[in-house]
């Protein structure tokens, strides 16, 4: 963990205890994103670290946070009941750490993001989402689409950044059919190449490289959809 960073023990519920987090708040911040990781990694994963410090480098908060299965030592991730809740609880905690009025963000890799999505769909507040490889559906499976929740999304900024070669979003039409019935607010960004992991074959970087490359898109999505201060009332003028 860096020097720049602290961490966070979030109580999420008597029958899941607490969970881990990493906060890293820089000067200034302008919005801090929440980012969940995805179901065969946990929030250290370099892939993460590496997002995360860049975004911060931009200016942008982060809190990544470790679901209640990985606390566990399970292989296996979490029920959405019980991910959803992880998520309102960190999401809360973000809320307490953020500057007034700050924009917080939910995201997430793969599965975090998926149950991100899930949670807003059911009423968890966020500013908007950002997905790090949608799992559309599982690999070679496309009639399972996995997108019966976002009608109820419909209005909110998502970006999705995918791979072109993300077993998870083959066939790509799928997922710009659905990306299309969201617009305006969302925004999908096709890596050209890449796999679920964001690797490109042929041009091997480390994975907190892969992941470093991806916070300019994601912060300058922020920025975009940031809320417009107030405008001070006009000053009245006497006679």
């Amino acid at each position: 963990m860096g020097d720049d960073e602290r961490t966070l023990a979030i109580e999420v519920g008597d029958d899941v205890g607490e969970v881990p987090a990493v906060l890293r708040r820089p000067d200034g911040a302008t919005a801090t994103v929440v980012v969940a990781h995805g179901a065969g990694a946990g929030k250290d994963h370099p892939f993460l670290t590496g997002f995360c410090r860049a975004l911060g480098d931009l200016g942008v908060a982060t809190v990544r946070f470790d679901f209640p299965y990985r606390v566990a030592g399970r292989r296996f991730p979490d029920r959405p009941p019980v991910a959803i809740a992880t998520w309102r609880a960190v999401m809360h905690a973000a809320r307490a750490e953020a500057a007034a009025g700050e924009a917080v963000w939910a995201s997430g890799k793969s599965f975090g993001g998926r149950m991100a999505s899930m949670a807003v769909a059911e009423g968890m507040d966020a500013a908007g989402l950002v997905f790090l490889g949608y799992p559309l559906h599982p690999p070679g499976r496309p009639e399972k689409s996995r997108d019966e929740h976002f009608p109820r999304l419909v209005g909110a900024p998502m970006l999705f950044l995918q791979g072109r070669n993300d077993p998870f979003a083959i066939p790509n039409e799928q997922l710009d059919r659905l990306v299309a019935g969201l617009a305006p607010s969302a925004v999908l960004k096709w890596v050209e190449g890449a796999n679920h992991s964001f690797e490109v074959k042929g041009a091997k970087r480390p994975a907190a490289e892969v992941g470093a490359g991806l916070a300019p898109r994601v912060a300058e999505f922020v920025a975009a959809h940031a809320r417009p201060a107030p405008r001070a009332a006009p000053a009245t003028r006497h006679p």
